[in-house]
């Protein structure tokens, strides 16, 4: 990979925000890395057309490569207990209004990849995390029976963000680490409804882990996903992208504070810019290990882009 705080060159050529991301996908040198960032625009109560508004609009001020769309429109509950369920052909409309609107806004200039939250997460925001818990003690299969349903839902839900122009599905994991559920719960009652929604578009492009947390277990995601890319944080979790590397071959999303984020200075990005992209090589897409501050300012969001010259 050129250097990273180079003069990035690639034959004089100064590439579309797509071709910079085909490329790491790829591990192909680039003029510079792609990049994003991203926070959460508090738009669930919203209709869709705003939602894609305001997506549109940080794109296009912060000059991301690529664009993580926010997810955060509430799952339907039903009206008795939360794990009466039943599967949901089309879970988030207002979601899915707004993924075809951000299509129809980007006119094909960057890819856009839709947030989703693991069942299990949903299942906890259904009702809570001590709910989630009483149920898998004192009915466990009950438990597996919603987690399944929520699942297919999503499933169902990814089909139809592709179908609306996404490149992938960005799912948020924030159980599988130590001190949330050991290995072996997480295996049982997440990892296969996890695994169930990549598979429903295991052929997008670019469908991306984001293991949330300080403690999660990165190696239980190196191998055996249909995802093609890792997102984490590094500074959170203390684990270097180069152990990363080490094990996984696949594009990684990171290097940035995400935490810290408002306080990093040009001097702070550029240098972790540069360390995680000679630690990452070619596979690598320069984000923050998680959402940056929701208050952040536009000055402290457009430092980024400026460090990059994008």
């Amino acid at each position: 990979m050129l250097g990273a705080t180079a003069a990035f060159t690639l034959r004089g050529a100064t590439m579309t925000s797509k071709e910079r991301v085909d490329r790491a996908r790829k591990g192909a040198d680039v003029d510079r890395p792609p990049f994003s960032l991203w926070h959460h625009f508090l738009d669930e109560s919203k209709p869709g057309e705003q939602h894609a508004l305001s997506t549109l609009e940080f794109h296009q001020k912060f000059h991301t490569d690529l664009v993580k769309v926010m997810s955060d429109y509430p799952y339907p509950k039903p009206k008795a207990e939360w794990y009466g369920l039943r599967e949901e052909k089309n879970p988030f409309p207002q979601q899915i209004r707004a993924l075809q609107q951000i299509r129809d806004g980007l006119r094909g200039q960057a890819y856009f990849v839709e947030t989703l939250f693991n069942p299990w997460k949903v299942a906890e925001n259904l009702s809570s995390v001590a709910e989630v818990r009483r149920l898998q003690d004192e009915k466990p299969q009950a438990l597996l029976d919603a987690l399944e349903l929520i699942a297919k839902s999503e499933a169902n839900h990814a089909r139809l963000a592709l179908a609306a122009g996404a490149a992938g599905v960005f799912v948020a994991i924030a159980n599988a680490q130590d001190g949330i559920m050991t290995q072996a719960d997480y295996a049982k009652f997440s990892e296969p409804f996890d695994k169930l929604v990549f598979e429903a578009v295991r052929s997008a492009p670019l469908n991306i882990l984001h293991l949330h947390g300080d403690k999660v277990y990165l190696d239980r995601f190196y191998q055996g996903w249909p995802a093609s890319a890792i997102n984490y944080s590094m500074h959170g979790t203390g684990v270097p992208i180069a152990k990363v590397r080490q094990g996984y071959s696949g594009v990684i999303l990171g290097g940035i504070d995400e935490v810290n984020y408002r306080k990093l200075t040009p001097a702070d990005l550029k240098r972790q810019w540069s360390e995680a992209a000679q630690a990452a090589g070619t596979k690598f897409i320069l984000t923050p290990g998680c959402s940056v501050p929701n208050d952040s300012s536009d000055e402290e969001l457009s430092r980024l882009s400026k460090v990059l010259n994008a």
